[in-house]
């Protein structure tokens, strides 16, 4: 039988060989917990990756890493600015409210098409300037963002300038969910930190990039990592044998393996974009292609074989990965053109 074609998300690539070598080479006896070596190296190699101090744990999900680090922000009370179509909002069932007591989810409508979710300063300040400044309505604590966004847009050095202008001028503190942080900095062309501008904190993504079930919250003031620390054990994600998590996340730093794979998973995004022309939805600057496309088109393609989200009464996604092959990639883009 005829294997489908995957383009359903990056989450259905396998694991990469590295991080498989890197488990193997991590299976013996070590101090349980976060106590082991690999764990323990986290904080320095990220600080050489973003060129600052900062401190760095594992979780098991971006879910459980975006909500950990945004409890560093907020309180039961206060709110966290989001785009209405922010992961944290539209696909994680609840949990920041779960995991922050409460806390409330403020969104920015709009800017869907023109922006592809990404917000701006001026959004914000239209949300938030109406909000009185009582204890009769939630006050905003945070923003959080996404890099590369839910629509596959990347956030230039500018726009994360004036985003953490605005927040500091309002006291507010600013995540980023990085779950497709590494195709954000392989398409911008530039260096981590610069990707990551002025975030207080970021959720840095390996599982759609490779790795098996491992994130890494970055706190890029070390000493919140005493805070999450107990928030991490509290939630349920501080887990016994830990040194295998962060073997992942280490076999993926190395020799840039994280950015060498979100490059190939760009590429061939980049090849099928070519293909859909008018098409397109939004510019594809990452791994992700959003195309207008009618239930018969999207009927045609998966006689094909080719396996994909419905976007929508009249659009579809594409999610390319670090594994996608160049034929399956060229194979997709004829049978666009040809529709």
């Amino acid at each position: 039988m005829t294997q489908p074609k995957l383009f359903l998300s990056d989450n259905a690539a396998p694991v990469h060989p590295r991080v498989w070598e890197a488990l193997q080479a991590a299976d013996h006896a070590d101090v349980p917990y976060d106590g082991d070596g690999l764990s323990a190296a986290l904080d320095e190699r990220f600080s050489d990756l973003f060129g600052r101090p900062c401190a760095a744990l594992w979780v098991a999900t971006g879910t459980a890493a975006n909500c950990l680090a945004l409890g560093t922000m907020v309180a039961p009370h206060g709110g966290v600015v989001c785009h209405e179509e922010a992961h944290i909002e539209a696909d994680e069932g609840g949990a920041p409210g779960f995991y922050l007591h409460g806390a409330k989810l403020m969104l920015v409508s709009g800017a869907k098409d023109s922006g592809g979710a990404r917000i701006a300063p001026a959004d914000i300040a239209a949300l938030i300037d109406p909000i009185r400044d009582d204890v009769h309505q939630v006050q905003p604590h945070a923003i959080a963002i996404t890099q590369a966004s839910e629509y596959g847009r990347c956030y230039r050095a500018d726009e994360l300038a004036a985003l953490g202008e605005f927040a500091s001028a309002r006291h507010l503190g600013l995540h980023m969910d990085g779950a497709r942080f590494a195709n954000a900095v392989a398409f911008l062309g530039c260096s981590a930190s610069e990707a990551v501008g002025p975030c207080d904190t970021l959720s840095f993504g390996f599982i759609k990039n490779g790795g098996m079930g491992a994130e890494a919250v970055v706190l890029f003031d070390p000493a919140a990592a005493a805070h999450v620390r107990y928030r991490r054990k509290r939630a349920g994600h501080l887990q016994c044998k830990g040194r295998y998590l962060a073997a992942q996340i280490l076999a993926m730093l190395d020799g840039d393996l994280w950015l060498e794979n979100a490059r190939a998973a760009n590429g061939a995004a980049a090849q099928i974009a070519q293909a859909c022309t008018a098409r397109l939805l939004h510019p594809v600057e990452a791994n992700e292609i959003f195309m207008r496309c009618t239930a018969a088109e999207r009927e045609a393609l998966r006689a094909q074989g080719f396996a994909f989200y419905d976007w929508g009464e009249d659009a579809a996604r594409f999610v390319t990965a670090w594994n996608t092959r160049q034929e399956d990639a060229l194979a997709l883009a004829k049978a666009i053109a040809a529709l």
